[in-house]
């Protein structure tokens, strides 16, 4: 009786050394490649509008703000690329550097295709990172937020509602009407 090769598991070390080239991206899931696809309009729209107010407002505090070209680490078999990822870390001198080492805020645009994984799945392996302090979620259609901060040994939610998002470790607030801006 034949039996079928099990699927070889990559580590984030491994995945990290793969070339996908500028036209194809993914990330590791539980050791698995996942590929990703294109976002939509309102999706860049509200990644671009969330980048550059917290490019301004970032400027000289030592915290710079990514989009989703920068990985996170999320365990010895999980590579994420955040919509947005702000890193208060120490700049590396290094271009090769691929993964940001010590996220501090994680923010996820959701959409339909990937709203359950980012949800479950992505929100549990960010809130293991002992870097992170915030994770939020953004949703397009229903133009909410949904924030989960580190409270004292635990995280405190904020459900889905149209609300500014609070970022207290920084020290800000991004207003509800820059991140749905359509101009």
């Amino acid at each position: 009786m034949a039996t079928e090769p099990s699927e070889r598991l990559l580590t984030a070390k491994e995945f990290l050394q793969i070339d996908f080239g500028a036209d194809l991206k993914a990330e590791l899931d539980d050791g698995v490649i996942r590929m990703m696809a294109g976002g939509t309009r309102d999706h860049a729209r509200i990644q671009a509008n969330v980048l550059t107010y917290l490019r301004v407002r970032l400027r000289g505090s030592g915290c710079r703000p990514y989009g989703s070209d920068m990985a996170v680490q999320t365990h010895e078999r999980g590579v994420r690329y955040p919509d947005i990822s702000i890193d208060c870390g120490s700049s590396s001198d290094q271009d090769t550097d691929k993964v940001l080492r010590d996220p501090r805020v994680i923010i996820e645009i959701l959409s339909p295709s990937t709203r359950d994984v980012d949800l479950r799945v992505k929100r549990a392996e960010y809130r293991e990172l002992e870097s992170i302090v915030t994770i939020v979620f953004i949703d397009p259609s229903a133009q909410t937020v949904s924030v989960s901060q580190r409270g004292h040994g635990s995280w405190i939610e904020t459900l889905f509602a149209r609300s500014d998002i609070q970022l207290p470790a920084l020290n800000l607030s991004i207003p509800h009407d820059e991140i749905f801006a359509r101009d």
